[in-house]
């Protein structure tokens, strides 16, 4: 399995067990799901939460199936593995963030090699797919890394045309490659 790590930060943003799948040279999207995660235990608070598990077993035709049982909880699949936190901007901070991270990224690669070729495909890819970001900015949540680090990728996360499909956008020249 390949961990995909932000360059700049080192957080863990994807791996490839999720379909990734590349757009314009200059994305990976990864479809989503939303997963509901079991009750947590009084004294287990500090344990992390796992998913229920679905036995097949059919509901008793006396009990109404409540959707989410007490405690539980309904998450998005890769938001919960990789550990990422909701945050906000507005289109102006968006643009400012996305410029700096930019310039960060085009320094750590060439910082790791990066021929002349790479870096300015990366240039006018980033560029383009921005235009794709700001037309359809009231569109997005935003997440960030573990670290919570502003410097880092902000991983994007939307819907498909169904309405009900989500999916994450995360920059692929801004990540690394970890071999686990």
């Amino acid at each position: 399995m390949i961990i995909f790590k932000d360059i700049i930060t080192g957080d863990e943003i994807i791996s490839d067990s999720y379909d990734l799948k590349e757009v314009d040279g200059t994305v990976y999207e990864v479809d989503c799901q939303m997963i509901t995660l079991g009750a947590v235990e009084p004294s287990a608070s500090n344990t992390p939460l796992t998913p229920s598990t679905d036995t097949g077993a059919n509901a008793s035709a006396e009990e109404a199936d409540e959707g989410v049982e007490d405690g539980a909880l309904q998450v998005n699949n890769v938001v919960n593995s990789f550990r990422l936190s909701s945050t906000s901007f507005d289109k102006k901070s968006y643009l400012s963030h996305l410029k700096t991270y930019m310039k960060k990224v085009k320094e750590a690669l060439k910082a790791k090699g990066a021929d002349d070729e790479t870096v300015t495909a990366f240039e006018k890819g980033a560029a383009a797919y921005a235009k794709k970001i700001v037309s359809n900015f009231k569109d997005y949540d935003f997440y960030i890394g573990e670290s919570m680090d502003p410097d880092g990728m902000v991983v994007l996360m939307n819907y498909r045309e169904d309405g009900t499909t989500p999916y994450v956008t995360v920059w692929k020249h801004g990540l690394t490659e970890m071999k686990v």
